[in-house]
């Protein structure tokens, strides 16, 4: 008699025979409600509240990349999806970890918003409960996911988290400014939450646990894994169509995807660090992310850069994978404060004086 399957082993395997068959293909370029539907339904919403082992991470790591490589606009909502209810999980009382089990045992989809116009977003007693005003922007699945993870200013000036129901008033959403070349999907527009009022226990941990390191900058590591992925399907498809046309048989287009090929294998590397040591919450693991960042756009760039050098007009058709992943791509590699980013990680590394300790490589 075979031996059970272990679950992991049976989503992972699952979820890599899915995101083939995505991958062929561009899905539509609105909210990836079917696509989202079938993670659920494959166990993926729920597989990573907790990452309790090295093989929890790799698993994560791992679908965060295939899912990056096969829809972006899918890897950024199931990306905040995982980051929501990981928070949830490690700041929330048993109350409230209890409900987002049964929520995502309902196949209910979480986000985290914490980007505001001005004035920022403010919280405040109310006779039920607590009363919000303000609203968020760049709010990703506005209007289609169910629970947004978000932050307010409390009358002392420290932030709170707070998990809001999205999905009740739908009249709340505007996504008609969210008009964009890539990541269209992703239905990043506004949520106004002004006058609306939630419960004591929508209120999530202390005050300030959203910003608490190193939990906050390392965690960062999950969207480079999703780039990551979306860089090694554009490498993919190059290298299709390299062999297809036969200009493989050319030493220039070799040595050029020689260089992208370089430099996404080494990202992975980078990345899967960064992984490891940023779930391990260990001290170095701040600065090696934020360099991550940084070693995951260069390959993004040169690939995309090449992908188009070495396919040509056709590259840029209605239909081209090709197209549709340098277009998502691009948008999704301007995360926040890029250059502060490397500038921070390269003063670590100076001032730890690490060159060659096993911890840092």
């Amino acid at each position: 008699m075979q031996p059970a399957e272990d679950a992991s082993v049976t989503l992972m395997r699952r979820l890599r025979t899915t995101v083939e068959a995505w991958d062929k293909v561009n899905g539509p370029e609105t909210f990836p409600t079917e696509r989202l539907e079938v993670l659920n339904s494959l166990g993926a919403l729920s597989a990573s509240v907790t990452l309790g082992s090295d093989k929890a991470v790799s698993n994560l790591l791992t679908a965060l990349r295939l899912i990056g490589g096969a829809d972006l606009s899918l890897g950024r909502v199931f990306e905040g999806h995982v980051n929501a209810t990981q928070l949830i999980g490690a700041y929330g009382d048993a109350a409230q970890r209890a409900t987002m089990e049964h929520d995502l045992a309902d196949g209910r989809c979480f986000g985290v918003w914490n980007t505001g116009p001005t004035p920022a977003m403010r919280i405040e007693p109310a006779a039920n409960g607590y009363r919000l005003s303000g609203a968020k922007n760049f709010a990703t699945g506005a209007g289609h996911i169910d629970r947004a993870l978000i932050t307010a200013t409390r009358d002392d000036g420290r932030k709170q988290l707070i998990v809001v129901d999205v999905a009740a008033d739908k009249t709340r959403v505007d996504n008609s400014a969210w008009q964009v070349r890539g990541m269209r999907g992703t239905a990043s527009g506004v949520f106004d939450f002004d006058g609306m009022e939630v419960p004591a226990e929508a209120l999530i941990g202390e005050p300030d646990v959203y910003e608490r390191e190193p939990r906050f900058s390392a965690g960062a590591w999950r969207f480079t894994a999703v780039q990551l992925g979306a860089t090694e399907a554009l490498l993919r498809h190059w290298r299709d169509h390299l062999v297809s046309t036969r200009k493989s048989e050319d030493p220039i287009q070799r040595a050029r995807i020689a260089h992208a090929i370089t430099a996404t294998r080494s990202a992975a590397l980078w990345v899967a660090q960064a992984a490891r040591l940023a779930e391990a919450a260990a001290p170095q693991a701040i600065a090696l992310v934020l360099m991550t960042r940084g070693v995951v756009e260069e390959a993004a760039l040169l690939t995309m850069e090449g992908a188009a050098r070495a396919v040509g007009t056709a590259s840029f058709f209605d239909g081209s994978r090709i197209d549709r992943i340098t277009r998502d791509l691009g948008l999704y590699l301007r995360q926040p404060v890029p250059d502060q980013a490397r500038d921070r990680a390269a003063a670590a590394w100076l001032d730890a004086d690490c060159w060659g300790e096993d911890a840092w490589w």
